[in-house]
């Protein structure tokens, strides 16, 4: 089939087709970049925590102790939680995944040097590699003698804080192509010796599923604000073990505030609560625009069919197919989607650009520009079917009315 016809009709319509080609490009620079947060959104919901979530609970309580107090009662706490049926470890920390809030600091491989990167910081009390369920994939866990107190990390008599375990995404950071372990980083100017790496801990806040999994693990203990980690021998119910643990704990001090008691499967539920919300909104937006877009195609091809009849009807006439008729709107309508996927890709990465300047979103892939190239010619060939159908059944006696 020439093009040539094709050409020269649309010249006569420029404007309508501009007008489908615009919408058509503003829908290829929107879908591709709404794409595109979907997967990350997806992506930090779907992230792997580390931890045994399905087998740990966690309760936040509070009393007025002071730090001497802290430590007993800390003590006191963890042995009455190892009593409660079904627990097999206890441990006790400052921070855990999903918590909403972060301790970081930066990190440096030589003294007085500026941060590499930031990495979030989870003071362990004991025992809590083993609580969560980490996975060693160097090293050792921390030895008793390892351990300091957290008020004496602000003594200048006391040394301070000579051992770490920190996640293999860290050490790849800190060390690309070298061995992690056994190597000293900063967070100021005393060093900090790498005992082990585990495979994954993410922060209890992210933004950047890169950065999640940024984490050091510090032999330190009573930290105020301190949490309880049980973990439960499955198949044992979480909710009942939440209610026997609190039970213990007032039996050890009647006078505490318990504010949180909760399974790590509900709070990671509840930590990505308005990722789903901004999935499915999103995913609402590229619903409504295909629609929109479809429907302007509908119309426009309705429109010029209604309009070429007693022209097609001349076509019929004299020889052409209803094939050919067929053949030709749809190659209209391909070269006006073309027209707008190719504009539209360019507007993709302008309107990448700016997300990328004013909401920290990373620079869009390739692949997503042919995904919503595909998907409007896709939608261009369905929605001008109908008219198309409809101009190859214009009869050839069209031609001879007035």
């Amino acid at each position: 089939m020439e093009i040539q016809p094709i050409l020269k009709s649309l010249r006569r319509q420029k404007t309508a087709a501009l007008l489908i080609a615009f919408e058509i490009a503003l829908a290829c620079a929107i879908i591709c970049n709404t794409l595109f947060v979907i997967s990350e959104r997806m992506d930090r919901m779907h992230i792997d925590s580390g931890v045994a979530e399905s087998e740990l609970v966690r309760i936040r309580s509070s009393t007025l102790d002071d730090a001497a107090e802290r430590s007993v009662r800390t003590a006191e706490d963890l042995a009455a939680l190892q009593t409660v049926a079904g627990v097999v470890e206890v441990a006790a920390v400052q921070q855990v995944p999903f918590g909403n809030s972060s301790w970081n600091s930066g990190l440096s491989v030589e003294r007085g040097a500026p941060p590499v990167t930031g990495a979030t910081s989870y003071f362990d009390s004991g025992n809590l590699v083993s609580t969560l369920g980490l996975r060693l994939t160097a090293g050792r866990d921390f030895r008793p003698d390892e351990y300091i107190e957290f008020d004496a990390l602000f003594r200048a008599d006391v040394e301070v804080v000579g051992s770490a375990i920190i996640t293999q995404a860290l050490a790849d950071k800190l060390w690309p192509d070298e061995p992690a372990l056994g190597k000293f980083f900063y967070t100021d100017q005393d060093p900090i010796r790498v005992i082990g790496i585990v495979d994954t801990l993410i922060r209890p806040s992210f933004r950047a599923v890169a950065d999640a999994p940024m984490s050091v693990i510090y032999p330190v203990r009573n930290t105020p604000g301190l949490q309880y980690l049980m973990r439960v021998r499955p198949p044992a119910d979480l909710d009942a073990v939440l209610k026997q643990a609190e039970t213990a704990l007032r039996e050890v001090h009647s006078g505490r505030l318990i504010s949180r008691a909760e399974t790590f499967e509900s709070m990671r539920e509840h930590f990505f609560r308005g990722d789903r919300v901004m999935a499915m909104l999103l995913s609402g937006v590229i619903v409504a625009l295909l629609v929109v877009t479809a429907l302007g195609i509908v119309g426009l091809a309705s429109f010029w069919v209604q309009g070429r009849r007693r022209q097609i009807g001349i076509r019929r006439a004299l020889g052409a197919t209803r094939g050919s008729i067929l053949r030709y709107f749809q190659l209209e309508n391909f070269l006006i989607v073309t027209a707008g996927v190719v504009t539209g890709m360019f507007a993709a990465y302008g309107v990448n650009a700016w997300l990328m300047q004013h909401y920290e979103l990373s620079r869009l892939p390739m692949y997503y520009l042919p995904i919503g190239a595909i998907g409007l010619w896709v939608l261009g060939q369905l929605s001008v079917l109908s008219p198309a159908l409809r101009a190859m059944r214009v009869p050839p006696a069209l031609a001879t009315k007035a």
